[in-house]
């Protein structure tokens, strides 16, 4: 792995000494995303695996070519998860495409975005130096933002190579609601039930119909799934179909 770091570093120096582009390539799964990539292309994805995973302090450190179907199952492992969600678009999004891209899942508005689970970066700059800020644990302060602003960065600030990222356990149960209702229903309902200490971790409307996901204790989503129904039903609102987990 130093081989490709040094061989990323030289050729990334030489390319700012001569003003030549580089076209930062890992997976491949988000090339839609963002403007028209310039320049000769740079292979990262090849550097992957995880570097350190401690499930006690809810931190993993990853490389950036590591994919993020074999990050989710190394947490799941533990009953562990990324809880923003962030989308793959493919079995070849990396955690430096994720992190590049800044994209994070309908799990947001609940838990926060991808650069809110940052805890440190180790980059490459546009000068082939190697950085690092940030660190494995919340309480590293100095460096922190620095390390959140590659969150979104589309590879316009340097290369990533690792990134340690703060998990957490996963939900002990999950249900979803379905109900048919027009748009102007589906605010004023998701209004109502924004004002109150409800488990929704992701919600959507389309077509005549809106979702709702619950998430928490299994207690706490069952009560909560039964008072929602009970509600909207009140209301004329009514099911499209049966409770699914």
């Amino acid at each position: 792995m130093a081989s490709l770091i040094d061989n990323w570093t030289q050729r990334i120096a030489d390319a700012a000494r001569s003003g030549e582009a580089l076209a930062i390539c890992g997976g491949g799964s988000k090339d839609f995303y963002g403007g028209r990539q310039d320049g000769e292309r740079l292979e990262v994805g090849s550097y992957r695996g995880i570097v350190a995973y401690e499930p006690t302090e809810l931190v993993i450190t990853a490389r950036a070519g590591t994919p993020l179907v074999e990050l989710a199952a190394t947490l799941a492992d533990k009953g562990q998860w990324l809880a923003f969600e962030p989308p793959h678009f493919g079995p070849t999004a990396t955690v430096g495409g994720m992190l590049a891209s800044g994209l994070s899942g309908p799990r947001r508005q609940a838990v926060g975005a991808v650069r809110d689970f940052v805890l440190g970066v180790k980059m490459v700059n546009g000068l082939g130096e190697v950085l690092s800020f940030g660190g494995q644990v919340m309480k590293n302060v100095a460096g922190y933002d620095v390390a959140r602003l590659m969150a979104g960065s589309l590879g316009t600030l340097g290369v990533v190579l690792e990134v340690s990222l703060k998990v957490l356990p996963r939900p002990v149960a999950e249900q979803s609601l379905r109900f048919a209702i027009d748009e102007a229903g589906a605010l004023a309902r998701l209004n109502e039930w924004g004002g109150r200490p409800l488990p929704i971790s992701a919600s959507v409307w389309h077509d005549g119909a809106l979702t709702v996901r619950l998430s928490g204790a299994a207690a706490a989503v069952a009560d909560t799934a039964g008072d929602v129904v009970a509600g909207a039903a009140a209301g004329g609102v009514g099911l499209t179909g049966p409770l699914r987990p």
